[in-house]
């Protein structure tokens, strides 16, 4: 049998090693790439090497793993990615799973855990444990705010919004007035009881709408 190919990308060089060496005793793994960046890893990428699961640290210079997993879902939507995080923050774990990420892992994270993250995320399904999964529940229900209180069209908006349209290409794209979309903008923003639009983008992240 074949064993499944990992890939770690992390800009510390003893956790990277650590890694490798934990999983080079498991029979079934392979560590095929080990990149300290983001930029790096897609290089090795291009070359031909393609894992069949990613262990991804979210912050790192020259391309951090939030832009890894954006770019890793639109060109090899293949590649598993579990996020290991020394951070175990709610936006970083739901911003994480928008990406793309099938698992979020602490780095005090012990081999037992790590091994059956990996080993649930290959077969398909994804891991978070009971305190990462009380973390999401905590994030998506912040302030009682519920996403059934927007509307849909609020909703296209927001997302728009969200991208960096500008209220004249958000009302050429949906065909609407510039005034139709700034009353939107008005009604979410008195919903989710904020004052300006950066935050309302960042609590609508935080409530997982985007």
């Amino acid at each position: 049998m074949d064993k499944y190919k990992i890939a770690i990308v992390d800009d510390h060089q003893l956790f990277r090693d650590g890694i490798d060496s934990l999983l080079s005793k498991q029979e079934d793994f392979e560590v095929v790439i080990s990149s300290e960046n983001g930029k790096d890893f897609f290089k090795k990428l291009k070359k031909g090497v393609q894992p069949d699961l990613l262990l991804l640290d979210l912050t790192m210079p020259e391309m951090n793993g939030f832009e890894v997993l954006v770019k890793l879902k639109k060109k090899y939507p293949s590649i598993k990615a579990i996020a290991i995080s020394m951070h175990d923050d709610g936006n970083y774990i739901m911003q994480s799973i928008r990406g793309g990420a099938y698992g979020y892992l602490l780095k005090n994270t012990d081999e037992e855990e790590l091994l059956l993250a990996i080993d649930t995320v290959l077969k398909g399904n994804k891991y978070f444990n009971q305190d990462i999964s009380q973390r999401m529940i905590n994030i998506m229900s912040l302030e009682g705010v519920s996403p059934k209180k927007l509307s849909p069209k609020e909703m296209e908006i927001l997302k728009l919004i969200a991208d960096g349209q500008t209220t004249k290409e958000i009302a050429q794209k949906l065909f609407i007035s510039t005034r139709t979309v700034e009353t939107h903008r008005n009604n979410m923003m008195k919903k989710l009881d904020v004052k300006n639009t950066p935050e309302l983008i960042n609590k609508a992240a935080q409530l997982n709408l985007l």
